[in-house]
């Protein structure tokens, strides 16, 4: 049998009146104008009205209405987050979890929503592109770009500003990038495998219609000089899947190897499994060393040598170049140093 229904009187919640922009201009003492220009910047308001507005709307609740200042400014008060890769490389790839986290952060502090989207394949783009143009986003934040991409250009075509990670291969000088210093890192890296002794040097590089596999490539080139030798240079996806290939391709060109450098953690991963499949120990065989000092690099075994490119900073540089695009500012490149991280594998 079933339980008879029970009915309960449910007393009324007296619900508090939301505060408004009087409420506060009234605890604080000055007028509601003083606290408009608070709400959107503080511009020529002194700094004891500034302390006294803010202390008001704290002790009140008082909290904008972002739909509001939307319509009053026609802006979203929204940036997308778009990655131009197939979806399980956004839970593969620790990458792109750090950019997420670090532009949701910045953009959080600018009081702006992040709008996460996956534009992989032909009917993601199509529906993102419909979704851009249609005055959802104030901006994009564009992650791995490719070079001749149509999504790119036709977001520069409707107008949309758009900042880009990593150097936007034959679109420099039409949107804004920040960007690792990838050649140097190549260059860096493969100048400490060449200090440690090795001679048989070959890489494993990212994709060539992307920044970072083109000038991670030319690093490691301009580091070997004469040494250079095209048959140990394969190229790869940024994949373990494709780092594992490449290390296949390697050891079948030269047996002797003695030296790896892979344009991505994720692909020194895949790397490193076939090598210990093969029984050729890491470092004393083969030594490895990777890009990117994501969270995988310390975590493998041994732990990998690797390059840091920033990437908190690099978000936070993108977020800030973006909203000042959307206010009318210029697009511009920004390039960030990196450094190597020494561990066990090299």
């Amino acid at each position: 049998m079933h339980e008879p229904l029970v009915s309960v009187n449910v007393e009324p919640v007296n619900r508090r009146k939301r505060p408004t922009i009087r409420d506060v201009a009234e605890a604080a003492g000055v007028s509601r104008g003083t606290v408009s220009r608070v709400l959107n910047g503080g511009h020529l308001v002194s700094p004891a009205a500034l302390e006294a507005v803010r202390e008001a709307m704290a002790r009140s609740g008082y909290q904008a209405n972002p739909h509001a200042r939307s319509l009053k400014s026609g802006r979203a008060n929204s940036v997308a987050f778009l990655l131009t890769e197939p979806q399980h490389l956004l839970f593969e790839d620790p990458n792109f979890a750090v950019l997420v986290r670090g532009a949701a952060t910045a953009l959080s502090d600018r009081d702006c929503s992040l709008v996460l989207m996956i534009a992989g394949s032909k009917t993601e783009r199509r529906r993102t592109l419909e979704y851009l143009t249609g005055g959802h986003v104030d901006g994009v934040l564009l992650i791995s770009s490719h070079s001749g991409d149509t999504l790119a250009t036709q977001l520069l075509q409707a107008g949309l500003p758009v900042v880009a990670c990593g150097r936007p291969l034959g679109l420099q000088g039409k949107f804004g990038y920040v960007a690792a210093d990838d050649r140097q890192g190549g260059r860096l890296i493969t100048e400490h495998l060449l200090e440690r002794g090795h001679r048989r040097i070959g890489t494993i590089t990212g994709p060539m219609d992307t920044s970072g596999g083109v000038d991670r490539l030319e690093g490691y080139r301009q580091a070997l000089g004469d040494r250079y030798d095209e048959r140990l240079v394969v190229h790869g996806d940024y994949s373990r899947a494709g780092g594992a290939a490449g290390m296949q391709a390697l050891l079948g060109v030269e047996p002797e190897l003695d030296a790896v450098f892979v344009g991505s953690d994720l692909m020194a991963a895949g790397a490193l499994g076939v090598l210990n499949a093969r029984g050729i120990p890491v470092p004393g065989g083969v030594a490895l060393a990777g890009f990117d000092d994501s969270g995988l690099a310390a975590t493998l075994e041994p732990a990998l040598t690797t390059v840091n490119q920033p990437l908190d900073t690099i978000s936070r540089e993108m977020v800030r170049m973006l909203l000042d695009m959307v206010a009318g500012g210029p697009a511009m490149g920004i390039t960030v140093p990196t450094s190597v991280v020494l561990r066990a594998s090299a």
